[in-house]
């Protein structure tokens, strides 16, 4: 099953070795137990907090732990794919706070050699943007853009040095949306940020700092209930939007839309 969704996402190079093996050179390991038929699905809200060095991540249709300082963890689970899809995104947004990065509610995708973001809740308009986008474009994501800063080096947890910044990078990711498609497993350097309201007319408007960064804290996907963290996510995106142009894209359902973006 995961072999499916993840196509283009996985190597054998990195897949994991059996147990009492020697672990394989990778950023995380999580080994995965499948619940009996008949287990619980995903009623229960998820929780995700921190319990000594560990972090506890629950939901109706799986339970996980991950240890930070390891970089390894385990996901208990029922056997469908919106549960590991779920535990890898609140992982990875761990990961992420504590490197400079965070997941976005967004659509994303290179043009040019340039990435381009797209935020919006629900029906902003994401998935349209993404299906109206011409054949030269490489689509990311349709639902869930992947941001990290762009560093020359990183320290030995994967965190950035202060002083070796250079710009933000969008990652593709494999967690689709209403396209029901992953994104393609590429990145580049991210060129602006739109956040999307549909309007009869196209028009696009820069965006001041502060109503950036208001916006783009309520597109951030984060679900850690730890002071911490919070700070960290939101001093990533107080960054973000001072070294990332952001602008108003007010567009109609036309393929002409793209003609605004660059």
């Amino acid at each position: 099953m995961l072999e499916q969704r993840y196509a283009g996402f996985l190597s054998a190079a990195t897949r994991p070795t059996r147990p009492g093996a020697a672990a394989p050179r990778s950023p995380f390991r999580l080994d995965v137990e499948l619940l009996p038929e008949g287990a619980p699905g995903p009623d229960e809200d998820v929780r995700v907090r921190r319990e000594g060095g560990r972090w506890v991540l629950t939901r109706g249709d799986f339970r996980a732990e991950w240890q930070p300082e390891q970089r390894r963890g385990w996901v208990r689970q029922t056997a469908n794919p919106y549960a590991i899809d779920s535990v890898l995104r609140i992982v990875h947004t761990l990961l992420l706070a504590e490197a400079g990065g965070f997941l976005l509610h967004a659509a994303s995708a290179i043009r040019n050699g340039k990435a381009f973001l797209f935020s919006g809740k629900s029906e902003a308009g994401k998935t349209t943007l993404a299906r109206l986008a011409p054949a030269e474009v490489t689509l990311l994501s349709d639902e869930i853009s992947y941001i990290r800063r762009a560093t020359r080096g990183l320290d030995g947890r994967g965190r950035p040095s202060p002083q070796d910044q250079g710009g933000y990078i969008a990652y593709g990711t494999p967690f689709a949306g209403e396209l029901a498609k992953a994104g393609e497993n590429v990145s580049a350097p991210i060129t602006a940020l739109y956040f999307l309201e549909k309007a009869a007319q196209q028009r696009v408007e820069p965006l001041g700092t502060s109503e950036a960064l208001f916006r783009l804290m309520q597109n951030i996907l984060f679900f850690a209930e730890d002071e911490v963290l919070v700070r960290q996510v939101f001093e990533a995106a107080g960054e973000f939007v001072l070294n990332v142009p952001a602008y108003r894209l007010a567009f109609a359902p036309e393929a002409g839309v793209w003609e605004l973006i660059r």
